[in-house]
């Protein structure tokens, strides 16, 4: 009878601890209801493979946000770490293989670039009296123009001993994911059993007593933005060292990420809360979300709604677990662990979250059959019109082909794209269609698709150092060359041209401006007086020509890399634009067909998107089912202009 009443007890308390555990952690809480909710939805989800894929995942965020964790416990905030993350990987790569620097020298040399960048925001922040924000938001910008300088705008091949921390170790254990943990193992130790980590919490907690209680608040807030910095340093090497390259567009919005992985692990943007095992457990609900997203199929726009919401769901739980008083460790039968009260509406809330999310991940995942063959379509990006075409060609495709195609937006981030491939290949797609971010970048996800037997196809833009089961294109040089021509035989031979560059570092860029600078050199009295970075953007485009047009008010010809750009120099230059100036874009969009239509855009150079789309989608279909294809399929390019756009 004693027996049972102990082991009776002993069950209730350990029910208890576990209950007490996920009650007074919000973040963990939110995190278990994900799994759970992600599990019960994707039979794939709790698969060793994608398990290891969701670590890989949340690798480089974490060890960001450990970072970035000093700075908002001293009620700081650091907006500067993707960028130089992104700079101290430049420098390595740069120091490397174009210097020729000694391996181990280089990566000092990145450490060190890393923990320089945090001194300067310390000096700004301490000695400089400027706002945290305004003076890493400076950083940000001085950190990203940096790499873009170093690397003349191109992806740099990373050295071969330290791309080992992008691999696995034994064949199965992900190098960037011991990174992370030992990452988070220092943090943990620099908080709780150092002197500055308790100056950071007095600093967090109060700055003026802090200051008159004795503690150089100055000299430590040195110290605190040159950790966050060094820490942001490793995080661009394990990041480049995935990616094979340095990227000098990597992490471009990952400090967003790394602050929402902090608040979600319980951290005060006011200060003087925050721990390492709380940031951890924000940045594995981050990348669980997207995860798990991306294996049940909801939309790549409805993604970003669905994370938000989540986010907010989480950091709601744990505030409302911080005003209804709720202790830690408190003994049973105290006001915060009554099931009737506090406790309650902490179990409320979770409830609330796990129907949410169930709920909502439901509604926007259909569904398919279990006989569908699935297919997976990762796209650089969705914010332009060319791949949007592309998206839509691909799905009408998949829908008479009746293929179950998942397509994902990378958004320009060749990480993100990487992520997304490893996603589809743990969840056993036949075959996987990417439109590459940047041809060296992606080519270790795909070189893991090819070893577990799933054939994928290059859409646009070809990858490097893999095996692709066919590359559906058009050629991009081909049609900047054609570009060039055009304008040229427009202008009679003669004239000023200013060029607006796409994204600096995407091969789209790279391809189209070699071939409309090797197409010039057949017209010598053509001179391009400027070219400039508009970043594939329309708004961007008409900004720049703007300024353009200041210092060049007599050029007489421009050419935009795509049509988007195009449209916004159409804009800066009003009623100049078909008249004394010709522009000419590239990739024959709906609205730039309307825009050469109507007179004011001279020529596009079209690539038939949706053609390209079902084109690749059909090859895919080839491929998973074990019929080959040629290495290369083009998609024909075009000259679009008045007298022929009726056709398109």
């Amino acid at each position: 009878m004693a027996t049972d009443t102990l082991n009776n007890r002993t069950g209730a308390s350990g029910a208890a601890v576990v209950r007490r555990l996920l009650l007074d952690n919000g973040a963990l809480s939110a995190l278990v209801v994900l799994v759970v909710a992600m599990a019960l939805l994707s039979g794939d989800f709790l698969t060793t493979q994608n398990l290891l894929n969701v670590g890989v995942q949340a690798a480089v965020t974490a060890i960001l946000a450990f970072g970035v964790t000093f700075v908002i416990v001293s009620a700081g905030i650091d907006l500067s770490v993707g960028s130089v993350a992104a700079l101290s990987a430049t420098v390595l790569a740069w120091s490397a293989t174009s210097e020729g620097v000694p391996v181990w020298l280089a990566v000092l040399m990145a450490v060190a670039t890393g923990a320089a960048c945090g001194l300067v925001n310390g000096v700004l922040v301490s000695y400089g009296k400027l706002p945290s924000f305004i003076a890493t938001l400076a950083m940000l910008s001085v950190g990203r123009g940096l790499s873009l300088v170093i690397s003349q705008g191109s992806p740099i091949a990373f050295p071969d001993p330290v791309s080992v921390l992008g691999d696995t170790l034994g064949g199965w254990l992900p190098a960037p994911v011991l990174v992370m943990i030992a990452a988070g193992l220092v943090t943990a130790l620099v908080l709780s059993r150092t002197y500055l980590g308790r100056s950071m919490y007095a600093i967090g907690g109060n700055e003026e007593a802090a200051r008159l209680s004795g503690l150089r608040v100055k000299r430590q807030k040195l110290a605190i933005y040159a950790l966050s910095g060094l820490f942001a340093a490793v995080a661009g090497i394990v990041l480049a060292a995935r990616l094979v390259s340095a990227q000098p567009q990597a992490a471009q919005g990952y400090e967003l990420d790394a602050i929402a992985a902090v608040v979600i692990g319980g951290a005060s943007l006011s200060g003087g809360v925050g721990k390492a095992s709380g940031t951890l457990i924000g940045a594995l609900i981050l990348a669980v979300l997207r995860n798990g997203l991306n294996l049940l199929s909801v939309s790549a726009f409805w993604q970003q709604v669905v994370i938000g919401v989540v986010i907010a769901l989480a950091v709601l739980l744990d505030t409302l677990r911080r005003r209804a008083g709720a202790t830690p460790g408190a003994p049973s039968g105290t006001a915060g662990s009554r099931g009737g009260g506090p406790g309650a509406v902490k179990l409320a809330v979770a409830a609330v979250c796990v129907a949410a999310v169930v709920g909502g991940v439901a509604l926007l995942n259909p569904g398919s059959s279990s006989s569908t063959t699935k297919m997976g379509l990762s796209l650089s990006t969705l914010n332009n019109p060319f791949f949007v075409q592309m998206k839509e060609g691909a799905q009408a495709e998949a829908k008479a082909e009746g293929i179950d195609l998942t397509v994902t937006d990378a958004q320009n981030d060749a990480s993100q794209q990487t992520n997304q491939i490893q996603n589809f290949t743990g969840t056993g797609m036949k075959s996987i269609i990417v439109n590459p971010v940047d041809s060296d970048a992606v080519g270790p996800a795909v070189r893991a698709a090819d070893k577990a037997g799933i054939p994928v196809v290059a859409a646009d833009r070809g990858v490097n150092k893999a095996d692709i089961a066919t590359l559906i294109a058009s050629d991009n040089v081909a049609g900047g060359k054609l570009a060039a021509q055009t304008l040229a035989e427009r202008l009679g031979g003669k004239g000023k041209i200013a060029v607006l560059q796409g994204t600096a570092g995407t091969s789209a860029s790279r391809e189209r401006g070699a071939g409309f600078a090797e197409g010039l050199k057949a017209y010598p009295g053509i001179e391009v007086v400027a070219r400039q970075p508009a970043d594939f953007d329309r708004t961007k485009g008409l900004d720049v020509m703007t300024n353009l047009l200041q210092s060049h008010p007599d050029v007489t010809g421009v050419f935009a890399e795509n049509d988007e750009m195009a449209l916004g120099a159409v804009k800066a230059l009003g009623g100049r634009a078909g008249s004394s100036v010709s522009v000419v874009g590239f990739d024959g969009t709906p609205d730039g067909f309307k825009a050469v239509e109507a007179g004011t855009l001279y020529a596009s150079v079209a690539q038939q998107p949706k053609e390209l789309g079902r084109m690749a989608v059909q090859n895919a279909v080839r491929a998973a089912r074990g019929k080959k294809a040629g290495s290369m399929v083009k998609v024909p390019v075009k000259v679009v202009t008045r007298k022929n756009v009726g056709a398109f």
